[in-house]
């Protein structure tokens, strides 16, 4: 019998074509939808993970105690051999050393005195060695206000805000005043070659960027950094590798009291960013539910109304004297195909845009006049699990029961008005 119906549905295109071609575009806004929202509620946590916590972070132990200081002394050291055993270890982890610092920047005037200062945050960030992938990973080319990257050692960048603030302009030369490693003072000329925009008050207020090797020189931390950001090569957080990887990292040095010890952190176990992460998973299924619940009931009334406008050949059918309980059940194994077939249709092709939306993106930086860094300039969906099984819900289940519902008037048939349809 079900060789049968699926030959009459291949056969009779009116009762097949168009319900899947419904079922189909239901179930693809689906998937999309739940891929763009996943992936729309998790760039918060990426650009939270590119400017300050990474996926992953390695710091010493005492480092990652006082975190909120930057206390550089307690920095990594001999931070070559360790990436070689973190790359080793965990290949599919992208590594980047970074180094976080504070001073006193100040602009001379043309006698070499003293025009301008003002305190800075630092950032030593890998901008010339080509293996990091920085500064498109900070997006810092897109949020170049005046001037161009760093391409060569003593070179440096100011915050838009900041450089007005100083009357500086590229090409100028300032001087970091600070501390090094070992606390002693240090001053260090550095060429400002262009500005850029961060998007958030604390840093566009006073923030100088810098390769991590004039970084490192500024600061006598010779193969050191404060930090070790590092990235799950998929590009998305998954908090559970995550702190699995941090975990099984963490066992190799359990055993060892000292304060210069290397510990890996995820991001979620890094400050309140776990609360964080909670909260932007359970908004994602919010979200995501109501829509699947919105697209069921499209297609429940779909499969509602298919199911009446049949009611004619059902009497036909009736009067041929087929029972009615096979009649119902046939409706319900058609309903069951059809939704089996939109569904894999529609799966393949949500599937197919979000996978486009997630490679490419949708840039947006049309619609925001002076993007800065902190903030994307394309909307990237996420394909997750979930995405493969959740068209199921409206396209088969929903399709199904809505059929059920209609062919219950099956049951309500009476031979008088049987005869007036068939008259009719």
């Amino acid at each position: 019998m079900i060789k049968f119906l699926i030959k009459g549905l291949l056969r009779d295109k009116s009762r097949s074509r168009v319900p899947i071609i419904v079922v189909a575009v239901g179930v693809m806004l689906t998937v999309f939808m739940n891929a763009y929202i996943t992936g729309f509620m998790g760039d918060t946590i990426e650009m939270n993970a590119r400017f300050s916590h990474g996926h992953l972070k390695v710091m010493t132990r005492a480092y990652a105690e006082n975190m909120s200081q930057i206390p550089n002394d307690l920095a990594l050291m001999n931070v070559e051999e360790l990436l070689d055993e973190l790359n080793e270890k965990m290949p599919r982890v992208l590594w980047a050393p970074r180094i976080q610092f504070g001073g006193l920047v100040d602009a001379p005037d043309e006698l070499g005195e003293t025009r301008s200062q003002g305190p800075a945050m630092g950032m030593g960030i890998d901008l010339l060695s080509g293996k990091t992938n920085e500064a498109e990973r900070l997006n810092m080319e897109k949020s170049l206000v005046r001037g161009r990257m760093i391409q060569n050692p003593g070179e440096s960048l100011l915050s838009e805000e900041f450089s007005q603030k100083l009357n500086v302009n590229p090409g100028d030369e300032v001087t970091l005043i600070g501390s090094t490693m070992n606390g002693a003072m240090t001053m260090y000329n550095f060429k400002v070659v262009g500005t850029v925009s961060f998007g958030t008050e604390a840093m566009d207020r006073g923030t100088i960027i810098a390769d991590i090797e004039d970084a490192r020189e500024a600061l006598d931390m010779y193969d050191a950094a404060g930090e070790l950001f590092g990235f799950l090569e998929e590009g998305f957080y998954d908090d559970e590798k995550a702190i699995l990887l941090a975990e099984q990292f963490n066992m190799n040095y359990e055993g060892d009291s000292d304060d210069y010890t290397p510990v890996m952190k995820a991001l979620s176990q890094q400050g309140s960013m776990g609360q964080y992460v909670t909260m932007a998973d359970v908004w994602t299924i919010y979200i995501s539910t109501i829509f699947v619940l919105a697209m069921a009931l499209v297609l429940w009334n779909a499969g509602l109304l298919g199911g009446l406008r049949r009611y004619g050949e059902f009497g036909v059918r009736l009067a041929m004297g087929e029972e009615k309980s096979h009649v119902y059940r046939t409706l319900i194994y058609e309903s069951v195909f059809i939704g089996i077939a939109g569904t894999v249709v529609g799966t393949a092709v949500g599937l197919g845009f979000a996978a486009l939306v997630q490679k490419y993106g949708i840039d947006i930086s049309g619609m925001m006049e002076g993007a800065s860094m902190m903030f994307p300039t394309s909307i990237r969906t996420r394909i997750t699990p979930t995405d493969y099984y959740i068209g199921f819900i409206p396209g088969l289940l929903s399709t199904v029961i809505g059929t059920m519902l209609a062919g219950i008037g099956i049951y309500k048939r009476k031979t008088s008005q049987l005869f007036k349809e068939l008259e009719v």
